[in-house]
This record gives C-alpha cells, sequence and structure tokens, in this order.
C-alpha cells in the first residue's frame, strides 16, 4: 500500500553559506614603485530564505529533499575587488506553515501571506581586505580578515489544518 501524497509534517536540515576570505594584495605597478595595499573584501554567504506560496497544498516536495543549503560567499581579490555574494536558497512552502526549532520546539515564525519572505538562517559576513587595515603606522598590512561561518539547524515545518 503506498502512502498519501499528502505531507503536513517534515524535519529539516538548514545550511546558510559561509563568507568569503579577504584578500592580501600589494598594488603593483610598472610606474608606482610603492603601490600599497589593495585586497578586496570577501563577499558574504547566502540566506536560506522561508516563502510563502498559495497555490501549494503540501509539504510532499520536502518529504524526499530534506536539506537545503546556500552557497559561500566568494572570496576578495585585488584592485579592491569584492568577491561575489552566495546565492539565497528559497525553501517554498504553503499558507498558514509553522516553522519551529527542532531542539527546542521553539514557534519561530508562521508563513500566513503569498510570497512573504523570511529568514531563517543568514548567511555569513565576508572578510575585510588588507586595504582596510592601512595606518601611518602599518602601511603595508599582510594580513586580512576570514570569512565568518554561516550557521544550521534542524528545523520541524508543519502544516495548520
Amino acid at each position: 500500500m503506498t502512502e498519501g501524497n499528502f505531507v503536513d509534517y517534515v524535519k529539516i536540515h538548514a545550511k546558510s553559506g559561509k563568507g568569503g576570505k579577504g584578500s592580501v594584495h600589494l598594488h603593483r605597478e610598472k610606474y608606482i614603485a610603492k603601490g600599497g595595499p589593495d585586497g578586496g573584501d570577501g563577499g558574504s554567504g547566502g540566506h536560506v530564505i522561508v516563502r510563502g506560496d498559495k497555490n501549494m497544498w503540501t509539504l510532499f516536495h520536502m518529504k524526499f529533499k530534506k536539506h537545503f543549503k546556500a552557497t559561500h560567499g566568494g572570496d576578495g581579490g585585488k584592485s579592491r575587488s569584492t568577491g561575489s555574494d552566495g546565492t539565497d536558497s528559497y525553501i517554498d512552502v504553503p499558507l498558514g506553515t509553522i516553522i519551529r526549532d527542532a531542539d527546542t520546539n521553539e514557534i519561530l515564525f508562521e508563513i500566513t501571506e503569498n510570497q512573504q519572505e523570511v529568514i531563517l538562517l543568514e548567511g555569513g559576513k565576508g572578510g575585510r581586505g588588507n586595504w582596510h587595515f592601512k595606518s601611518s603606522t602599518n602601511q603595508t598590512p599582510r594580513y586580512s580578515q576570514p570569512g565568518v561561518d554561516g550557521l544550521e539547524g534542524w528545523f520541524l515545518i508543519e502544516l495548520k489544518l
């Protein structure tokens, strides 16, 4: 006997993207002897976003896909080039859906309107490049910041009947 196609309770794992690391780069040109630092910032990681959809009526599409992951931010580059931002991961749910934390069973939010978007997990912030750390006493910094890690966790998604 096969199961029905109406699913109203799913446990998922979500992970947001890590921020990119800042760049350590020193400017070099043929006729500029001491160019100085010009490392760019890292891009921010992607968010995991829950979005309401009035055309959906069940959580069946999440029965077999239980892991949602956003992409990481790109690393900074030379000439103060900022890394690319990570792409967001969207989880479409029907209206009247409650999202809970799986560990504490606390209600985080409820989706009640069409195209309502709520950030479930924020992506990590990108690190700053060595261009931000220059000063009169430290004219050639050879360090930068790493990107901040993204968040992850288990969540319960429940459709109110």
